[in-house]
């Protein structure tokens, strides 16, 4: 799951690099790259489903590459390593504990809903399942999430390669969003992508030699647990450390708010109903392909951890109370300064090229899902209805441009209002953990109404925002810091929204059950691939699947407690 916290506002301004011709060309390169992709994945676009969708042609390698790449934005990159330089070994929780279970959730129990049912979007399988209200109220709230979203990853890009690379704000911005903008108008879903594939392992031959060069500069990990134990304290470099209940530690959380606010609700919010994530899976071509599109991405997203944890201890290690005003960085500045103090020219161009393939992956993860949700669940059901297929293609092509615009607006707002950070860091609590009660309620329980969708929908949103905004922000509660806010947040909108959705079942019709055939558990859509015997499909029932997912949640349980 993204960081909620610590999106850069500024860098360290002697924090310039010493690139020269070798790195600018490394750069080009992949512009160029980038570009050819587009012009290539073109050629396969015909229809609105190849457009949005890929046409549900990709292999289960590329979506679940791409699935990783589209969550390796600013916030993943930067801010993950702004955690770990504040927080220690703490970090590791929005891996182990708020990803990789949701990831496998999502595989083994809710793609056979979302690929079953044929459903294009998110906010789509609502509109099946509950009514015409839920599916507005979603897709709206989704859509101007995905824009501000965006809009963070551009202004963190603009204000990194100023930094860095001397660039004006204003040009880093406009030259990313020119070329998200061409490569996705270009060849759509599947351009977008396929650069998400090259994107990632650029990523990983930026942060590779970051962290191995770092490890040496400090004397390995013993040499870099020595030091940090001695100036941070016994916890810092523990998972669990200090994380008793009435316990205090910098991360400003319990165990069990660890485990609620972070393990289940906001990070099933996150990766069960976020479609910018979703919508790689459902571009698979095939039910099979689309389970394993989270598994594939769950085993490096284990790993990962390590690349973006080590920059941030490292640079805790080298420069005593990093992050303080004393020592003249910021916690943000964690991985320009090891770029700064540890690549040479040519790694140097690998590592910004890598910064920037994050942002952009980011980006474009978040304008392609804004302009599949807008075009095909407001646009063409509630405004313009009807059109040959051509028309909506089109369409989708210029509301990705508006899509980008929109989110340059975004990042040059975020550039004039230093508090849009902190807002945009809750967004998470506020629209995903809600359209998550949703989803989990209306799959498992047949009773809930058509009604009760937009009610739980509308009461999670608004009980998040009121924890937030009300009882945080105005001392109702003492909540020591915005990480815990966070938490105790989406705790309070699942509350609410299972509460009204409950309530309003009782008072309101359910829907038919002829009309929720593969839409809640234990029934089958007609539209299924391949039906075996009765109740062969089910997750459980599957080796190979039960197999990725069993392995990955072992992995996943057994790190952080060695810890």
């Amino acid at each position: 799951m993204q960081t909620p916290t610590y999106a850069p506002t500024t860098l360290a301004a002697e924090l310039r690099l010493s690139t020269n011709w070798l790195d600018y060309l490394i750069l080009g390169i992949y512009f160029v790259a980038v570009l050819g992709i587009g012009f290539a994945a073109r050629r396969s676009v015909k229809t609105s489903l190849d457009f949005f969708l890929s046409g549900r042609s990709l292999p289960a390698w590329v979506t679940g590459l791409a699935f990783i790449a589209a969550n390796l934005g600013a916030t993943e990159i930067l801010g993950m390593a702004a955690n770990s330089a504040q927080y220690g070994v703490y970090t590791t929780h929005w891996y182990w504990i708020g990803a990789i279970p949701a990831m496998v959730f999502l595989g083994l129990v809710m793609m056979p809903f979302y690929y079953g049912s044929k459903v294009r979007s998110v906010p789509e399988f609502l509109l099946l399942r509950f009514d015409r209200g839920a599916h507005l109220l979603s897709s709206i709230l989704f859509a101007f999430a995905a824009i501000l979203i965006a809009g963070v990853n551009l202004y963190a890009l603009a204000i990194v390669v100023e930094a860095l690379l001397g660039w004006p704000e204003w040009v880093s911005i406009v030259v990313a969003g020119f070329f998200v903008l061409a490569y996705i108008t270009l060849g759509g879903l599947s351009s977008a992508i396929y650069n998400e594939v090259l994107q990632f392992f650029v990523i990983l031959a930026a942060l590779i030699p970051l962290s191995i060069l770092g490890l040496k500069r400090v004397g390995g990990w013993d040499g870099l647990s020595d030091t940090l134990t001695a100036s941070k304290g016994d916890n810092f470099m523990t998972a669990w450390g200090g994380t008793g209940i009435g316990s205090d530690n910098p991360l400003g959380a319990n165990w069990l708010t660890i485990v609620l606010g972070l393990g289940f609700v906001l990070s099933f919010g996150y990766w069960t109903t976020n479609f910018a994530e979703v919508q790689r899976a459902l571009s698979a071509k095939n039910l099979s392909a689309g389970q394993r599109t989270p598994l594939i991405a769950a085993y490096p997203k284990i790993f990962i951890v390590f690349l973006v944890m080590i920059p941030g201890l490292v640079a805790a290690a080298l420069v005593p109370r990093f992050g303080t005003p004393e020592s003249g960085y910021q916690y943000n500045d964690a991985i320009p300064y090891l770029m700064r103090e540890l690549l040479p020219n040519g790694v140097l161009g690998i590592a910004v090229t890598g910064l920037l393939a994050a942002f952009m992956a980011g980006m474009a993860a978040n304008v392609s899902s804004f302009n599949t949700v807008f075009t095909n669940d407001i646009w063409s059901k509630y405004v313009v209805r009807g059109r040959e297929d051509t028309y909506y293609v089109r369409f989708g092509r210029l509301v990705t441009a508006v899509g980008v615009l929109a989110s340059i607006g975004t990042a040059f707002l975020a550039s004039s209002f230093s508090n849009i950070m902190s807002y945009l860091q809750t967004l998470f609590s506020f629209f995903n953990v809600p359209m998550f009660v949703v989803f989990i309620i209306g799959m498992f329980w047949r009773r809930a109404s058509m009604k009760s969708g937009f009610w739980g929908l509308l009461a999670g949103t608004t009980a998040a925002m009121v924890n937030y905004f009300v009882i945080y922000k105005q001392d109702v509660i003492d909540i020591p810091t915005d990480q815990g806010a966070n938490f105790v947040s989406a705790i309070a909108g699942f509350v609410a929204g299972a509460v009204v959705m409950f309530a309003v079942s009782l008072f309101t019709a359910p829907k038919p059950a002829d009309d929720l055939q593969g839409l809640v558990y234990g029934t089958r859509s007609p539209g299924m691939e391949e039906p075996p015997a009765e109740g062969d499909d089910a997750w459980y029932r599957r080796p190979a699947l039960l197999g990725w997912g069993a392995v990955v949640l072992a992995a996943a349980c057994y790190i952080p407690f060695s810890f």
